[in-house]
């Protein structure tokens, strides 16, 4: 891993800094090599802590702590989850991360992770749909048109090959927003006037909506043999997307069951049900797809070691992109036992 010469100063990668280096390694290229980043720390899912994350529910929303660590590196992401926002014009989903080395407790990158995370849940679902995805499909109808559809269309197209798009969502100016910003990206795009409208002929079928509440996006009439679905957008207590009998009908995927079973599609179902976890299919632990009439669902809802692998990344490309500002955020008195002569020496440079 590249690294930043002066280890006083911790690496602040911003908003500005993010989006520039997205933009120098190239959307498509950045998605595929996070995905390959997220693949390795998959394959070695055993070496890591494993915690469900830490969450703190208001009436508004949430905010929640996401920690692991594999040994020698620990990272953690604050994030919250208020879908009231948008009314307020604010985001619904805002983030920032820390990447520490398990040696010495220094951090050695802050970083945002808004659009990061935003990253790093395409490159996951994309990931997944490689493994639980008929392999011809390049057809995906995506429900729920905010914040986060066009990073899924884009990761898809990167990864697959998805090059036709249906979309849908409850306000018709997020899908022609979205419509928007893919105009020239190589996709046919089709703005649907209902959810089962935009799953005819689909192959994969993406949720990604919203609204912190129970709700059926998908019913079991709209889930046909051979796809494959992506549910996204359910990712806290209370909140779903599916009809309770598609999951009945599908072979699930998850990342980490304790938090799934909590969190995901699956909080419907009894606390036994049979899940897969998806690393076991990436390492070949575990069958993902078996047939081309198989339902298949990836009930994802953001693990630690999804946004740990994300930070990994980001921090392999500073050094050589210079695309970070420093950070000032580690006291470093002369003697490490003398951290209150550090204010006196800087009271008597303030009198000079």
């Amino acid at each position: 891993m590249a690294q930043v010469e002066n280890l006083n100063i911790v690496p602040f990668v911003s908003v500005d800094n993010m989006m520039k280096l997205v933009l120098h390694v190239g959307i498509d290229t950045f998605l595929r090599e996070l995905a390959v980043t997220i693949k390795e720390d998959f394959l070695r899912w055993e070496q890591f802590d494993k915690t469900a994350r830490i969450a703190s529910h208001s009436k508004d929303g949430v905010i929640e702590l996401m920690p692991t660590s594999d040994g020698t590196l620990y990272g953690f992401k604050y994030v919250n989850g208020h879908p009231k926002n948008t009314r307020e014009g604010r985001q619904t989903v805002t983030a920032f991360g820390v990447l520490s080395d398990v040696g010495n407790g220094y951090p050695m990158l802050l970083s945002e992770m808004t659009i990061l995370t935003a990253l790093r849940t395409a490159a996951t679902s994309a990931l997944a749909a490689k493994y639980l995805a008929r392999s011809n499909a390049r057809t995906m109808a995506i429900i729920g048109n905010g914040a986060q559809s066009e990073f899924q269309a884009r990761a898809f197209k990167a990864i697959l090959g998805v090059d036709h798009l249906r979309l849908y969502d409850i306000d018709r100016s997020a899908s022609l927003k979205c419509l928007r910003n893919l105009d020239g990206q190589g996709f046919s795009i089709e703005i649907c006037d209902t959810a089962q409208d935009a799953v005819e002929g689909a192959d994969i079928i993406t949720t990604v909506t919203a609204d912190k509440q129970y709700a059926t996006i998908c019913t079991d009439n709209m889930v046909g043999p051979g796809v494959h679905l992506n549910a996204v957008g359910g990712d806290c207590p209370g909140k779903t997307e599916l009809h309770r009998d598609i999951l009945l009908r599908s072979d699930i995927f998850v990342e980490y069951p304790p938090q799934t079973r909590v969190e995901g599609e699956i909080q419907q179902l009894e606390k036994d049900h049979p899940v897969t976890e998806l690393w076991e299919v990436i390492a070949g632990r575990a069958s993902g797809r078996t047939s081309d009439r198989q339902i298949t669902l990836f009930d994802s809802v953001g693990f630690a070691i999804e946004d740990f692998s994300a930070l990994r990344y980001v921090r392999s490309k500073l050094a050589t992109t210079g695309l970070y500002d420093q950070l000032d955020l580690l006291a470093d008195p002369d003697e490490p036992r003398d951290l209150f002569g550090m204010l006196l020496r800087c009271e008597a440079l303030q009198a000079i």
